[in-house]
């Protein structure tokens, strides 16, 4: 009986001294945030940023490395199956690089002087630079065999949004970056209630349904390459240890990097996105200026182009694998600073989730359709927009 008393005794102690270090330990977490100024928060919330940059930037690249790999294979021995698998896969890499977008306006790496931006994600884009189109068969680089005879990524490099009469005429004439290859997938879309309906067919070597079949597959497989590599050069700048990682997270004053990040935030959510991407859209009517027009994967772009707003404010990435990046947020810091403003940056934000998913799917239809609940969701984020402002200010952001 003795042995047993002293058994729970000692089970008791043990539970005690457990709960005491586990107190102490809060207290030395809670001390450590007490010890931590201001400077140093938005240090951590600047590395958390660049960590998030390079993590969704490398699931872009890696997703298109995927893309290369099964348009080789399909190009190789065209199947419907495998320009099916082409489609798929355009779609899953369209998921990571979607999020980056808020990465750009502030010149950095994806659109300095010599950023590939427009290389990569140029849209609209006149399909016949490219391509035959409806009622011109002769259309595009891909059927002017005698002016371009060999398709190769110097040719579409040099051939990329050049050319036009105007300036305007030269931006549409896109010949590479994903809305190319989406192009080359799906085709021209004449379908109300679904996407383009390309054939697989018309990449087979013979008894093909369009002319320059071999070319075209060439076309696709070079598109494709020059998109991995212009993403490899983006991914290798925020690589840690790379100059432009180390000027950003160390070197400058962390008042103007929160510049630059709230001008990405900001300039996304309303110019970009609530502007060129939604109310442009319903003011034209006009199907050619839905961010992908061809595959009607426009919904999933504003949804990826959102999320990868949320991702900076809240500080936390989740990467295709599943896994997460995470670490100190904006949020979190503002909560301690200004907590009227930052509750109002995370009203701001759950009220766009709520409008966004308001949409109706396909894009294309509800610009003509449901035009005030696209507009609704427009208005949402530019006054997060505008809220986001709010806390860049309560950060001590310097524009």
């Amino acid at each position: 009986m003795q042995a047993l008393l002293l058994k729970n005794k000692n089970a008791c102690m043990m539970r005690f001294y457990r709960l005491s270090m586990l107190f102490l330990m809060g207290l030395g977490l809670l001390t450590c945030e007490k010890d931590l100024t201001v400077e140093d928060l938005r240090t951590e919330a600047i590395e958390t940023y660049a960590q998030i940059v390079y993590a969704s930037y490398e699931d872009s690249y890696s997703t298109a490395l995927n893309l290369q790999k099964v348009i080789n294979a399909f190009v190789a021995s065209p199947t419907e199956a495998g320009f099916q698998a082409c489609k798929d896969a355009w779609k899953a890499a369209r998921i990571p690089y979607g999020q980056t977008e808020v990465y750009r306006f502030y010149g950095g790496p994806i659109d300095d002087d010599n950023g590939p931006e427009g290389l990569i994600n140029s849209w609209p884009l006149d399909e016949s630079y490219i391509d035959y189109v409806q009622g011109n068969e002769s259309a595009g680089i891909i059927n002017k065999v005698a002016t371009y005879p060999n398709i190769s990524k110097d040719l579409l490099r040099s051939l990329n949004q050049t050319g036009g009469v105007t300036e305007e005429q030269s931006e549409v004439n896109v010949a590479t970056g994903y809305h190319a290859v989406e192009f080359l997938l799906w085709g021209q879309d004449f379908n109300a209630s679904g996407p383009g309906s390309r054939s697989y067919k018309e990449y087979l070597s013979t008894g093909g349904t369009a002319n320059n079949q071999a070319r075209r597959g060439q076309y696709l497989k070079v598109v494709t390459e020059l998109l991995v590599e212009d993403l490899k050069s983006v991914l290798d700048e925020w690589k840690p240890g790379a100059a432009y990682r180390k000027e950003f997270t160390e070197t400058t004053d962390a008042r103007e990097i929160l510049g630059r990040i709230f001008t990405g935030l900001g300039e996304m959510s309303k110019g970009e996105l609530a502007g060129e991407r939604m109310f442009v859209a319903v003011d034209s009517k006009d199907q050619e200026n839905e961010h992908s027009c061809f595959s009607d994967n426009t919904h999933i772009d504003i949804q990826m182009n959102f999320l990868g707003i949320k991702n900076i404010l809240e500080g936390a990435y989740t990467r295709t694998d599943r896994s997460k990046v995470t670490g100190r947020s904006f949020l979190s810091i503002g909560n301690d600073l200004d907590g009227t403003k930052t509750t109002a940056v995370k009203t701001a934000l759950s009220n766009t989730v709520t409008k966004l998913n308001q949409i109706p799917i396909p894009f294309d239809q509800a610009i003509l359709n449901k035009p005030d609940v696209v507009l609704s969701a427009s208005e949402s984020l530019k006054q997060l927009s505008d809220r986001i402002s709010d806390l860049a200010l309560v950060l001590g952001a310097k524009f």
